[in-house]
C-alpha cells in the first residue's frame, strides 16, 4: 500500500538532457521545482526521460535556472502490448485537439500526425504548444515515454508511405465497413477525418493503398471524440488479449 500510494502521488519532471548524461532539468523545470514545489539542496525528485525510464534523484544545486542532481536509482516503465498511431486532422478549434491530445495520452499512444484533408478547416498547428500538452499529460498521467507528434502532413503522402502497421480508416459514408474491435492488431494506424469527414477521392485513395474502412459505432462522432473513442477502443481490446 505505501509503494503503490508513493507511486500514485509522485511528481514527475521531464529531462531528456539526461539520456546525454547531462544531470540537470531545464529552465522552466528547475524553476516549477524550485519555486512553485519548494524544492531544496538534498531533497529527492522523479524524472522521466520520455522513451521509457524513470528516475529518482537527489538535488545537488537548488537553482530555478538550472537544478543539478545525482541519480539515486531508475527503473523501466512496463511496456504496452500494442502500438497505436492515430492520424488525425486538426479541429477548427484548437481547443478540441489539445483536449484529444491531453485524454489519448493519458489512455495510451504512441504517435500522433495531423493530416491535412480536403475538407480541413484548419491547415496550421502549433507543434510547439502541442508538444507541451503531450509532456504535461504524459507526466501527470505518471508514463515515462512520451508519444511522438509528428509535423502535419497531406492525407495523400501519409496514405502513399509504406507502412508496416495495420492501416485502418474511420469515415462517415455510406460503404461497407469493419467494426474496430474485430481489426485490432499489435500495430495500428488509423486515420480520423476532419469535421467534413474525408472526401469520396481520399477514401478510394486510402482504400486502394490497403487501408481497411472501419466504424466506430453508431453515433456520428466530431473530430476528436472519434480520435479518443478510437483509442480507448484499441486499449482495451488489449486488455482482453
Amino acid at each position: 500500500m505505501g509503494a503503490f500510494f508513493y507511486f500514485r502521488c509522485m511528481q514527475l519532471f521531464y529531462c531528456p538532457e539526461i539520456l546525454e548524461d547531462s544531470y540537470y532539468l531545464n529552465s522552466e523545470e528547475s524553476k516549477h521545482c524550485i519555486k512553485v514545489l519548494r524544492k531544496n539542496e538534498g531533497d529527492l525528485i522523479n524524472l522521466i526521460d520520455g522513451i521509457g525510464s524513470f528516475y529518482e534523484v537527489r538535488i545537488t544545486i537548488a537553482s530555478q535556472k538550472k537544478v543539478h542532481f545525482e541519480i539515486v536509482k531508475s527503473w523501466k516503465e512496463e511496456a504496452r502490448n500494442y502500438k497505436l498511431h492515430i492520424a488525425i486532422a486538426p479541429t477548427k478549434n484548437n481547443d478540441r485537439l489539445e483536449w484529444f491530445l491531453e485524454k489519448a495520452t493519458e489512455i495510451g499512444i504512441d504517435e500522433i500526425t495531423p493530416i491535412i484533408c480536403h475538407h480541413s478547416e484548419r491547415k496550421v498547428v502549433k507543434e510547439e504548444r502541442l508538444n507541451k500538452i503531450i509532456i504535461s499529460a504524459t507526466k501527470q498521467s505518471l508514463k515515462s515515454k512520451i508519444p511522438i507528434l509528428h509535423p502535419a502532413i497531406s492525407l495523400k503522402q501519409l496514405v502513399l508511405v509504406n507502412h508496416t502497421n495495420n492501416c485502418l480508416i474511420a469515415h462517415c459514408e455510406d460503404n461497407e465497413k469493419t467494426s474496430l474491435q474485430t481489426v485490432v492488431t499489435k500495430n495500428t494506424l488509423i486515420l480520423i477525418g476532419p469535421e467534413g469527414d474525408f472526401s469520396t477521392t481520399e477514401i478510394d485513395l486510402a482504400l486502394a493503398n490497403s487501408f481497411t474502412p472501419i466504424t466506430l459505432g453508431n453515433s456520428r462522432l466530431r473530430t476528436e471524440t472519434a480520435g479518443l473513442v478510437a483509442c480507448h477502443t484499441i486499449a482495451l481490446q488489449h486488455e482482453k488479449i
